[in-house]
């Protein structure tokens, strides 16, 4: 059982996933962050791989991704900067990013580095499934590597049971047919009612517009969790010191 499936075993709702984009505060600065999150409550951290055409983020994420990229960050430069991680982190960590810069890496080195350094999985928002069943399914599960797949409020219900049954950590279920950032996202509660009513096997974690304790507790209702990102990346532009990101992060969770 790797650590995602373990993390959703032992707390079984209020799940809260934080991203940030890696190399936005930094170079080095990765593990440092992420400990703190973990330190401050966080049950799962995803890191963000900067792209230059980040299709599925909003404007916030956009500009973490251009600093990242002009700080230097790359695919192999992250790789070399998490080779620490397990020593100092134990929750589940998982990279999000676009299929292109993973191909330029090539996908079963990518998979193998991920192992070596104690990543516990992907979420890869431009990789659809048949695709992923197609051409790299089989290099994923040979490094135990688990591939986070999105449903959205354009998914049907056929395409959400099988994605359902091909997951093996959890699901994320984009709040809307918007960007990441988008507000607008936390009204769809009938979409995350429907969702939840399909009693799916596969945990659910809600992303896309949560920013707030109000907006993650609502997530909270109808599924898992939820995934907060461009709130978080805001926040710690001026500092991502531990009590910096620990008032974030009682703020969001408080009852």
């Amino acid at each position: 059982m790797n650590r995602i499936s373990e993390a959703f075993n032992k707390k079984k709702k209020n799940i809260l996933s934080i991203y940030f984009t890696a190399g936005y505060k930094g170079l080095n600065k990765s593990i440092e962050i992420i400990k703190n999150l973990e330190d401050s409550g966080v049950d799962i951290v995803e890191l963000g791989m900067p792209f230059s055409d980040p299709v599925a983020d909003g404007p916030i994420i956009q500009k973490s991704s251009e600093t990242a990229l002009s700080h230097g960050m790359s695919v192999k430069q992250l790789f070399e900067e998490l080779k620490d991680l397990r020593k100092q982190v134990s929750i589940p960590v998982l990279l999000m990013g676009y299929l292109n810069p993973i191909i330029q890496y090539g996908v079963e080195e990518f998979c193998k580095r991920c192992s070596e350094v104690g990543i516990d999985g992907v979420i890869i928002p431009d990789l659809p499934l048949d695709v992923y069943e197609r051409h790299y399914e089989s290099i994923f599960e040979n490094y135990r590597i688990t591939n986070t797949l999105l449903v959205t409020p354009q998914t049907n219900d056929i395409r959400i049971k099988q994605i359902d049954k091909k997951s093996n950590g959890f699901i994320y279920v984009v709040s809307s047919n918007g960007t990441t950032g988008d507000n607008k996202a936390i009204l769809h509660n009938d979409y995350f009612a429907h969702i939840k009513s399909l009693q799916l096997k596969t945990p659910t974690l809600i992303g896309f517009g949560i920013k707030d304790n109000k907006s993650f507790l609502n997530a909270c209702e109808y599924a898992n969790g939820a995934i907060i990102g461009s709130s978080f990346v805001k926040h710690i532009e001026s500092s991502c010191s531990t009590k910096h990101i620990k008032s974030f992060v009682d703020e969001i969770v408080k009852s």
